[in-house]
């Protein structure tokens, strides 16, 4: 390893071992997930969370407060039982930034349908995955697709993997349910880490370009496969390790304080 890369390691696992703590969760919307034992209760909370994950902290946990209350104490019994009218009507008032009650509820109704063909969202995906498993990208179509399709729009709170968005919020939906440690509750056991893609938001592209995993300026899917190729020098099996650490070093502006100083002197 050279010594660029071994300050670039050391300094990857001395942020994980500060930030990488449930401690400094809150308040993220991953909180909501570790209200719910049952892996068929929590993947639906989880999407609910992720898809609403943008916009003001504050707001994005009202919003996922609101649909959560709405839907009860069983949410895969309302997604499953209940009809796309009454959704809708429950939802009539919801507003969250860009998305209505309309598209709440399109979302909503369409995890039922996916729920009620193929028991959960972890086996829609795993049904459009190619044999080795290696690329989630045909298992996100195939899920974005049974979803979506039917009756109504989710608009853009359910991003299309087949496009160039980086697809931040479903990966990190991902993220949350394929991995499991003190921070991600995972639950998922037919998806590798390995697999998984970086969740790319602003921070995280910021960290990316710094660290010399990419020179694109345009934060999308190609981005962000390069910056997870980066990150997987480090961590082979689980590229996205590194993931809610860098998050907290992003929020908190400390990055040059942490990494660039010694990697700029070699």
């Amino acid at each position: 390893m050279s010594v660029r890369n071994r300050i670039i390691a050391e300094a990857l696992e001395s942020i994980y071992r500060q930030y990488h703590s449930r401690a400094y969760v809150d308040p993220d919307p991953l909180l909501f997930l570790y209200d719910w034992e049952e892996i068929k209760e929590r993947e639906i909370v989880g999407l609910v969370a992720a898809c609403l994950a943008y916009g003001r902290v504050a707001q994005i946990l009202k919003s996922v407060s609101t649909v959560l209350d709405a839907m009860g104490s069983s949410p895969y019994r309302f997604v499953r039982n209940t009809t796309l009218l009454s959704m809708r009507q429950t939802f009539s008032d919801f507003r969250h930034r860009f998305a209505n009650g309309d598209q709440m509820a399109t979302l909503l109704f369409g995890i039922g349908r996916v729920i009620r063909k193929y028991g959960s969202m972890e086996n829609c995906i795993k049904a459009g995955l190619p044999a080795d498993r290696k690329d989630l990208q045909p298992g996100l179509c195939h899920f974005f697709h049974k979803l979506t399709g039917g009756q109504g729009n989710p608009g853009h709170l359910m991003p299309d993997p087949n496009k160039s968005s980086a697809c931040k919020r479903l990966h990190l939906y991902l993220r949350w349910m394929v991995r499991s440690d003190e921070v991600d509750p995972g639950g998922w056991t037919g998806l590798s880490t390995s697999s998984l893609i970086i969740p790319l938001d602003t921070h995280i592209h910021a960290i990316g370009r710094r660290l010399g995993f990419t020179r694109r300026n345009q934060a999308d899917k190609r981005t962000a496969l390069e910056i997870t190729d980066g990150f997987r020098t480090y961590s082979p099996e689980d590229p996205v390790l590194f993931d809610f650490s860098l998050s907290r070093l992003g929020i908190r502006s400390e990055l040059d304080i942490f990494i660039l100083p010694e990697i700029n002197r070699k």
